[in-house]
């Protein structure tokens, strides 16, 4: 398939993929509850000329495209829920599209119509999975729990994701990703449990080898020490430590998710001295999500030929230290990409393109740029002739 073909298919939707985002912004829906969002999707496949299938692992929907061509079996996925009020940053008074993923869904829409209208020149098969309730890192097992992946007989998995990156360009994750996510409760008794809760939370704490941002120059260079070859995020810590009557809740993240055994043992560590102290970990980490190198630096090289050699970036760090990604299941299972889609409007605040932030307002011309480039990259790919799979079991969590 040429990219000239998708580039004029993609160009007669940029208007209708706009509309069609901005409405899906103005009705967010939270983690669990997308039934809007879901009825909007299926409806666009379906008059796309897609198999849907709704209700999956919730209100995922899966759409399947027959390509003309023999080929592979490859999916792309797309989360379809707003951020809770207690996760965007200052708390917010409802759930909102803080997080791109009104894009997102959008970006997969499109890849789905440009695909079908081209489908005399597609090879294999593409699986569309739009996701529910990855906010609360549920959504990606619930789909996984449903058997698609085995069902669709899925070789490989592809996401993008929304990024604080200008507009246009691309930054890869080859080997890196995201970090999982590990919890620990403390419990403390005695007359003076509070304030040696206090003091507690103060020492674990300051396991952090990386701060919370508080301005946007912090975020700035949060942004610019995950393109820093050998960087201080290759290796971090990020802790979240708070005292409330006699107990510390802890959460943090790491990398690489190695370290979460040593950071448990800090943990039991720094607690010892306190008589009395009770030391649990709810669950087992949740694993961090890990882009397979080749497969990332295969995008890179498609990227820079279709869209051009200086819009791709190489992430040389876990991005953002502060967040975690249910794509993790996918990818401990199959090998694919995740990439940030680059959505900083020039001259506008970092904070309007970075995920969470309550003046969040990507620019609305990554919506073409993101269907463009993976409808060429996901052709690509079903075009490919098989190789041995390499991620059928999940992964170790830690």
């Amino acid at each position: 398939m040429k990219q000239a073909a998708v580039a004029a298919e993609a160009a007669r939707l940029d208007r209708v993929l706009i509309q069609l985002r901005r409405d899906i912004h103005r009705h967010p829906e939270a983690p669990g509850q997308e039934q809007r969002t879901a009825a909007v999707v299926a409806r666009e496949l379906r008059a796309a000329g897609l198999d849907v299938t709704t209700g999956v692992g919730g209100h995922g929907v899966v759409g399947v495209l027959q390509g003309s061509r023999p080929g592979r079996t490859v999916a792309y996925r797309a989360d379809m829920d707003a951020v809770p009020p207690k996760d965007i940053v200052g708390g917010g008074p409802a759930p909102a599209h803080l997080c791109g993923h009104d894009v997102h869904t959008t970006v997969s829409i499109g890849v789905a119509r440009v695909l079908a209208r081209l489908r005399r020149q597609l090879s294999g098969r593409v699986v569309f999975l739009f996701q529910p309730a990855e906010e609360t890192l549920s959504g990606a097992r619930a789909l996984i729990d449903s058997g698609v992946l085995e069902r669709e007989d899925v070789e490989e998995i592809h996401a993008l994701h929304c990024g604080p990156f200008p507009v246009g360009r691309f930054a890869v994750t080859p080997g890196y990703g995201m970090p999982g996510q590990d919890k620990a409760e403390v419990t403390l008794s005695g007359p003076d449990a509070l304030d040696a809760a206090r003091r507690l939370a103060v020492d674990i704490n300051a396991l952090a080898t990386v701060a919370l941002p508080q301005t946007p120059a912090d975020l700035e260079r949060i942004i610019a020490e995950a393109q820093t070859p050998d960087g201080p995020l290759t290796r971090f810590v990020a802790v979240r430590a708070t005292a409330q009557e006699a107990k510390v809740s802890v959460s943090y993240r790491c990398w690489p998710q190695e370290r979460y055994a040593e950071v448990r043992d800090n943990i039991r560590r720094l607690a010892m001295p306190y008589a009395g102290a009770g030391v649990r970990f709810p669950a087992e980490p949740f694993p961090a999500m890990v882009c397979p190198e080749r497969d990332a630096r295969l995008l890179a090289r498609h990227l820079r030929r279709t869209a051009g050699q200086d819009k791709v970036t190489e992430l040389c760090a876990a991005f953002p230290p502060f967040s975690g990604e249910d794509f993790a299941l996918f990818l401990d299972r199959i090998p694919g990409t995740y990439t940030f889609l680059g959505v900083h409007a020039p001259g506008t605040p970092i904070t309007t393109s970075y995920p969470h932030y309550p003046d969040f307002s990507p620019d609305e011309r990554a919506i073409g740029v993101g269907v463009r480039a993976m409808a060429g990259w996901i052709a690509e790919r079903t075009h490919r002739r098989a190789e041995p799979a390499r991620r059928t079991q999940p992964a170790p969590t830690g």
